[in-house]
């Protein structure tokens, strides 16, 4: 998949190509791109060639071959349908505020290799890990997670939250990305994993 500057210089060239035989300057690229340097054409050109939609004659003045683009997937219906549960923060078992008949669509791309659900976030202590509070998250279903990962803890079997796991010698640690919490530490028993952070969705 292309960015946005490396689908329009493609475009550009290949219009180019088709009214004048030949490919455009580089000057001519930089300026219809409104770059200040030819440098980031450089660097666009050879993006392009990394995915093979362009290849370039060296040695030879605007000497520029064309590839046709493949057929971009149509993401939009490429969508798996999650279950929506409560927000994380509502300190109840993820069982107790699941609603089955509530889901939401996801990218089905985020959703391989296992069980998913879904939770919106109310709060702000993971936010130094880039998770806001109105975000949804994706979480994989595991009863196991290893050291370091964010994960949905139940907590003495009515507390639920997300955060990092950090796994001691006799006990387990959930770990807020935000220094105005503290991180708490537990018992082995006393904690469940009941999934793993696997991406999120986010509104503007």
């Amino acid at each position: 998949m292309l960015t946005k500057k490396q689908l329009e210089l493609f475009d550009f060239i290949k219009k180019y190509v088709a009214e004048n035989g030949v490919a455009p300057s580089f000057d001519e690229m930089k300026d219809y791109l409104g770059l200040k340097s030819k440098s980031s054409i450089h660097r666009l050109i050879s993006a392009l060639e990394e995915r093979q939609v362009v290849h370039r004659l060296h040695n030879q003045a605007r000497a520029i071959e064309l590839k046709e683009l493949s057929p971009a997937p149509d993401i939009a219906n490429d969508v798996t349908q999650i279950p929506l549960y409560g927000k994380i923060a509502a300190g109840l078992p993820i069982e107790a505020v699941a609603n089955e008949t509530e889901t939401i669509a996801v990218p089905t791309a985020m959703t391989k290799n296992g069980e998913y659900y879904a939770l919106l976030v109310e709060g702000d202590s993971m936010i130094n890990a880039g998770i806001l509070n109105g975000d949804t998250v994706i979480i994989k279903r595991a009863a196991q997670a290893s050291d370091g990962d964010i994960i949905v803890a139940l907590i003495d079997g009515y507390d639920v939250t997300l955060k990092r796991l950090r796994k001691r010698a006799t006990s387990i640690a959930l770990e807020p990305a935000n220094p105005a919490y503290e991180t708490r530490i537990f018992t082995t028993d006393r904690v469940e994993i009941q999934g793993i952070l696997t991406g999120l969705i986010r509104s503007y």
